[in-house]
């Protein structure tokens, strides 16, 4: 692959960072915070970022079965945040070559849209299933995690980021 001037040749990631960062996303979403609609999924976040950038380790199965964790927690319809989460997971796997392509903002305005998509299936499911409409403020969580997406990038790229030998003889 072809890389723009300006981008750093990144090292292979670690499998154990990814579930670690997994498990910190799910533990962050199993914070008693109380029921805020605007409230950002960081576990959506951090599973959409691992499907655009390692989709053959972080793909629908894994999105699924975190989905299952989130229903068990919430008390949810079993399958509502799974079938968000796999959405979710296709969308980010299906866009991963053309996402990385564009820089931060425009990567922000491309998962805006998968945001909002698994935010409406969760909500037309809740809705199905005779629950209430949660308020207007619901839509705000989806903007909530496009703008957290170059926090991610910036975290969850840095430890791949550092020069494995750094030398004066080589660039790399």
């Amino acid at each position: 692959m072809i890389m723009r001037s300006g981008d750093q040749l990144l090292l292979p990631v670690n499998p154990l960072f990814i579930l670690f960062t997994l498990l910190v996303a799910l533990a962050t979403n199993l914070l008693p915070l109380g029921r805020t609609p605007a409230l950002p999924d960081l576990l959506a976040l951090v599973l959409v970022f691992w499907a655009v950038h390692q989709p053959r380790r972080v793909g629908i199965f894994v999105a699924f079965g975190f989905g299952l964790a989130m229903d068990v927690h919430q008390g949810a319809l079993l399958g509502q945040h799974a079938l968000s989460y796999t959405l979710l997971s296709f969308g980010a796997i299906a866009m991963h070559r053309r996402l990385t392509w564009f820089d931060l903002p425009g990567q922000m305005l491309q998962v805006l849209p998968l945001f909002l998509v698994a935010q409406l299936v969760t909500l037309l499911v809740r809705l199905a299933a005779g629950g209430m409409f949660p308020g207007w403020s619901l839509w705000l969580a989806p903007l909530f995690q496009a703008l957290l997406w170059p926090v991610a990038t910036l975290l969850l790229l840095a430890p791949q980021r550092r020069a494995p030998d750094p030398d004066q003889n080589r660039p790399l």
